[in-house]
C-alpha cells in the first residue's frame, strides 16, 4: 500500500538512518499519494504522510488534559547530591534500590510533549503545559518527520508516549542562515525555537521547521497492559514501535556506573552531539520500584533525578539593586543586570537572597559581575570582578522604609531578616494571594500573578478572603476579561472552597508551616477551631513538629488580624475541617507501621491514608519500634528484616479487618 511504503521509508530515513528509497523515488511516490487523495477524499486516513505538510491554520490552541500528569524532575548538581538521592531512596525502599540498578539517559534540552496513540494511530499530540493540562498541537506534531503517525508492531490499544521535541544544531544553523537571507529575525536558541514552533497556530509554519523527536517514557491508564517491567525494556519497546530514542542510554548496575556515565557524557560525548542537552536523567530501572517510591509533593517522581551539568556563566554589569516584599513582609533584594545571554536565554534579573549575602560578596552597584543560571533556571550572581572596577561603583544598603507602602521596616534578629510590619501592605498582600492560589495551596486555576495585581489595583480585593465575594460582573470590569474567562475564574475560586483544612493551612502562609507541617496539624486537630485554641505545648507534642513551628502557629492564631481573616473565610464557606483525621481514639493510635511490596487493591498512598486516619504512623524503615509490617507481593528486604526482629507481618485483608473496613 502506498501510505505504508511512504511511512516505512520515512521511518528508515529519519529514525533508522538507513534509507532504502532515494529522495527522487520518495518524492514521486508522495506526489502520487497526494493526487490520489485529492481525487478520492474518502481515502484520506489519519496516518497519511500527507498530514506532515500541515493542515488549515487554527484560531487558537485547545487545552488537553493529560491522563497521567507529566512531572518535573529534582536536580543533582554533583556526585555527592546524586549519592544523597540514592541514600534517600534506600531509606524509603530498602536495598532493593541497589539491587535493581538504574537507567541513565541524556536529558534533551527541547520541548516536552505527550503523544497519544489509539490502536497504533496518533490521535493527540500535546505540550507539557503545567504538567496536568497542556495545549493540543496535534496538527503541528504530525509535521515532525520522525514522529510515527502509526506505530509498528503490537502496542497497547491506548498509550501515551512522552518525549522531547528538539532542533538538531546543524538544521537550526541552516534555518537561521535562511532567515537572515530572507530578512527575518533569527532565533536565539534551539530550545526556544522548538517550543515556539510547536505552538504555531498555522501547522504549515511548524512543517517548515526541521523539528525532531526522541521518546523516553510511556504512560497508560492500565499499566498492567504494558509489555515491559523496567525502564531499559521500555526504551527497547519504544524502538520496536518505531519511536526514536536518544543515543547513549545505558542500564547501570550501580550508582558508581551512573556517575562514570555522567562524567563521560559531560566531558566527551556532549560536545559531539548534534542536539542540546543540559544533563542526564537517572531513573530507578524497575517500574515496580518506581511505583513504590511514588511522587514527592505531587510534582517530582522520587525515583528519578536530573544530573545537571556545569551551568553556563557570563559577565555583565550590575545596573541596580532593587527590593521586593514577600508574603511574610520580608524584604528581598534582587539584581537588575544589563541584559546578557546565558545558556540561550537573555538574563536581566538575578536573585541576591538577602542583605548579608550582598555584604559578604562585596557587591556594588555598577560592578561587573559573574552570573550563572543555577540549575539552568534561576539566575544567580556569583560575585564581582574587582579588577574591572573603575571607582564609580557604589555600596548598597537596605532601605529604611518599605518600598511599597513606606512603612518603617523592622529587623527580625532570629531570622536575620528585614521586613515590613504592615500586614495591609499591598506588596505583602500580592505575594500572599499568589501563594494562596498556587497549586500546592488552594489551587485556584487561572488566578495568575497578573490577574491578582489587577484585582488589588482595582480595589475589588484586599485579602484572600475577599476572593470568595467576587462575582462574574466584578471580574468583567477588569481589563482583558470576557464573560467566559470571568465565569471560569469565578468557578475555580468557588471550587477551592472544598479544599481540606491541610491545604488552607498551607495557603495561609503561616511562618515555618509548609505542606507537611500543615498536613500533620490538620490531621491531628481535625478542625480550624481546635487548632486555633491549641497551646504551644499541645502543638509541639505532635510528632514531627518542633518548638519553632508550635510557637509560630500559636502566635498566628493569637493575632487579631489572623482571627479576622479566618472569620471571613468561615463566612465565605471555605472548608475548615480535615476529612482524614488522626485521632487519639483510633484503633491504630500509637502504632508504627511499615508498608512493603505491592498490595492487592490499595495503592501505597491509600494504605497510608487509612493507617493515619486510624491514628497510626507510617514510616519507611523497619526497627524494633515497628508495631507491624503491612506486606504485599514482592516485599523485598523489609520483610526479611521484620522477620529477623520478630516484628509481626500482616496482609491487606488483616489491615482492613483491624480498622473496621
Amino acid at each position: 500500500m502506498l501510505r505504508e511504503q511512504l511511512n516505512r521509508a520515512s521511518h528508515e530515513y529519519y529514525v533508522l538512518d538507513r534509507p532504502t528509497l532515494s529522495d527522487a523515488e520518495y518524492d514521486s511516490l508522495f506526489r502520487e499519494l497526494q493526487t490520489l487523495e485529492s481525487a478520492y477524499p474518502d481515502l484520506l486516513a489519519p496516518d497519511s504522510p500527507t498530514h506532515r505538510i500541515g493542515a488549515e491554520p487554527q484560531s487558537a490552541l485547545a487545552k488537553h488534559t493529560h491522563s497521567v500528569p507529566m512531572l518535573s524532575l529534582a536536580n543533582a548538581f554533583d556526585d555527592d547530591e546524586l549519592r544523597a538521592w540514592e541514600e534517600r531512596l534506600i531509606r524509603v525502599a530498602g536495598d532493593d534500590i541497589v539491587r535493581g540498578g538504574y537507567s541513565a539517559e541524556l536529558k534533551i534540552d527541547g520541548a516536552a510533549v505527550s503523544l497519544t496513540y489509539e490502536d497504533g494511530i496518533l490521535v493527540v499530540g500535546a505540550t507539557r503545559g503545567n504538567g496536568s493540562i497542556g495545549e493540543d498541537v496535534t496538527a503541528n506534531i504530525r509535521t515532525v518527520r520522525d514522529v510515527p503517525l502509526r506505530l509498528i508492531g503490537a502496542p497497547p490499544g491506548r498509550v501515551e508516549i512522552r518525549g522531547e521535541i528538539y532542533f538538531p544544531f546543524n538544521q537550526f544553523e541552516r534555518m537561521n542562515e535562511a532567515r537572515v537571507a530572507a530578512g527575518d529575525p533569527v532565533f536565539a536558541n534551539p530550545r526556544n525555537a522548538s517550543s515556539g514552533s510547536l505552538r504555531q497556530l498555522d501547522p504549515a509554519i511548524s512543517a517548515s521547521r526541521p523539528l525532531r523527536f526522541y521518546g523516553y517514557a510511556v504512560a497508560s491508564d492500565d499499566p498492567s497492559s504494558l509489555p515491559f517491567r523496567t525502564q531499559s525494556e521500555l526504551l527497547k519497546s519504544l524502538r520496536a514501535w518505531g519511536i526514536p530514542v536518544a543515543p547513549h542510554a545505558r542500564r547501570c548496575d550501580t550508582l558508581d556506573d551512573v556517575i562514570a556515565w555522567c562524567h563521560n557524557v559531560e566531558t566527551d560525548i556532549r560536545a559531539k552531539l548534534n542536539f542540546a542537552i543540559d544533563g542526564g536523567v537517572v531513573k530507578v530501572d524497575s517500574l515496580r520500584l518506581q511505583d513504590d517510591l511514588g511522587v514527592v509533593g505531587g510534582r517530582e517522581p522520587r525515583w528519578a533525578i536530573a544530573r545537571k551539568f556545569a551551568p553556563d556563566i557570563a559577565e555583565t554589569r550590575l545596573a541596580a539593586i532593587e527590593v521586593n516584599v514577600g508574603r511574610t513582609g520580608q524584604l528581598n533584594p534582587y539584581a537588575v543586570l544589563d541584559p546578557v545571554e546565558i545558556g540561550g536565554t537573555t538574563v536581566r534579573l538575578a536573585t541576591l537572597h538577602n542583605e548579608q549575602l550582598i555584604r559578604d560578596k562585596d557587591l556594588r552597584v555598577g560592578d561587573i559581575v559573574l552570573v550563572k543560571r543555577a540549575g539552568d533556571v534561576i539566575p544567580q550572581v556569583i560575585g564581582p570582578v574587582p579588577e574591572r572596577r573603575s571607582g564609580t561603583e557604589r555600596a548598597w544598603t537596605m532601605p529604611k522604609r518599605c518600598p511599597v507602602c513606606n512603612t518603617p521596616v523592622e529587623r527580625d534578629a532570629d531570622l536575620a531578616a528585614i521586613y515590613c510590619p504592615n500586614v495591609a501592605c499591598p506588596g505583602r498582600q500580592l505575594e500572599a494571594m499568589v501563594y494562596f492560589a498556587s497549586r500546592g495551596a488552594m489551587d485556584i486555576r487561572g488566578l495568575s500573578y497578573a490577574r491578582i495585581e489587577l484585582l488589588l489595583q482595582s480595589g475589588l480585593v484586599t485579602d484572600v478572603a475577599d476572593l470568595y465575594a467576587l462575582t462574574v460582573d466584578d471580574v468583567l470590569t477588569l481589563e482583558g476579561f470576557q464573560k467566559k474567562s470571568a465565569a471560569s475564574l469565578i468557578a475555580a475560586i468557588d471550587a477551592s472552597r472544598a479544599q481540606p483544612l491541610s491545604r488552607l493551612l498551607t495557603a495561609l502562609g503561616i511562618p515555618h508551616v509548609g505542606e507537611i507541617a500543615a498536613r500533620l496539624l490538620a490531621r491531628h486537630f481535625g478542625s480550624m477551631d481546635a487548632l486555633a485554641s491549641a497551646s504551644v505545648d499541645q502543638i509541639e507534642a505532635i510528632r514531627g513538629l518542633g518548638g519553632v513551628i508550635a510557637e509560630s502557629v500559636a502566635a498566628y492564631f493569637h493575632d487579631q488580624s489572623s482571627r479576622v481573616l479566618v472569620g471571613k473565610l468561615r463566612k465565605a464557606g471555605v472548608t475548615l475541617d480535615e476529612p482524614t483525621v488522626a485521632t487519639a481514639s483510633g484503633v491504630l493510635s500509637g502504632q508504627t507501621v511499615v508498608i512493603t511490596g505491592v498490595l492487592p487493591t490499595l495503592s501505597r498512598s491509600q494504605a497510608s491514608g487509612l493507617i493515619e486516619a486510624s491514628g497510626g504512623r507510617v514510616t519507611s524503615s523497619v526497627s524494633k519500634a515497628t508495631t507491624f509490617v503491612l506486606a504485599g507481593t514482592d516485599p523485598g528486604s523489609k520483610l526479611e528484616k521484620a522477620t529477623a526482629l520478630g516484628v509481626p507481618i500482616i496482609n491487606e485483608s488483616e489491615l482492613l479487618n483491624r480498622i473496621g473496613q
